[in-house]
């Protein structure tokens, strides 16, 4: 059994749990809603290849406090050598200042074994504005400064540490019950590189808490070492579980 197989085996073992031990998540995620989503796809033939990707995101609210946590794998091989391996990590504490203005501070982090930068984090705060109310739209902003820290791929790479300013566009549309949309878009500045990712999606209700969706995500790095590109981007089709 080749890697990529039994990562595939592992992840379909996790969603069959998630799905069918609901209980069992009661406890450790007691107070918190969100969603887990697993894709992934398979090809063979004259060339084989394998994609899987899992993702986590969660919110608790306690009054005017709100923390959100997301986490995200994605793992790729062509004809079993490994082309893909991205981890990223994120948190975010938010305070209520009154009905549409709020403040915040986050953290994340990334590891990609393939692409321009091979590790980073990004640590700040700022203020964030809900421009449009749900329902059916929601659009949700935000803007603040930190600190930044990324380091290049490869045997000479670099380490950039330095300031950065960062900002978020969050929007989210209900068509029905069971159909809804998001665009998220975030910029991160820094002297040496401009970071800007965008992610669409869409997502149509299946059965109880099951969903299947479509996302397209792209990438883009201002700056990066000779011989990397400066884009990526990803396609993804899968099932979405929410977590009550």
């Amino acid at each position: 059994m080749t890697h990529a197989q039994k990562l595939m085996s592992a992840t379909a073992t996790v969603a069959i749990t998630l799905a069918l031990s609901t209980s069992a998540l009661a406890n450790p995620l007691a107070g918190w809603s969100g969603e887990a989503a697993l894709t992934g796809s398979k090809t063979t033939g004259n060339t084989e290849t394998t994609d899987i990707g899992l993702a986590l995101d969660l919110t608790k609210t306690d009054g005017p406090w709100r923390n959100k946590f997301n986490a995200s794998f994605d793992y790729g091989e062509t004809s079993n050598i490994k082309n893909r391996q991205r981890l990223v990590l994120g948190y975010q504490i938010e305070r209520d200042i009154n009905d549409r203005l709020f403040g915040y501070a986050n953290a994340d982090y990334f590891q990609d074994d393939f692409g321009a930068f091979e590790t980073g984090y990004f640590v700040g705060g700022g203020l964030g504005y809900k421009l449009v109310l749900p329902e059916p739209l929601a659009w949700d902003i935000t803007g603040g400064a930190g600190y930044r820290s990324q380091k290049t791929q490869g045997p000479l790479s670099v380490t950039e540490n330095e300031f950065a300013l960062n900002g978020r566009s969050e929007i989210d549309y209900q068509f029905n019950d069971a159909v809804s949309a998001y665009n998220n878009t975030e910029i991160l500045w820094s002297d040496s590189d401009t970071y800007i990712w965008n992610e669409v999606g869409l997502t149509a209700q299946l059965m109880g808490n099951l969903a299947a969706r479509a996302s397209f995500r792209i990438d883009n790095h201002s700056t990066v070492p000779l011989g990397r590109e400066k884009t990526d981007t990803i396609t993804r089709i899968g099932v979405v579980y929410t977590l009550n």
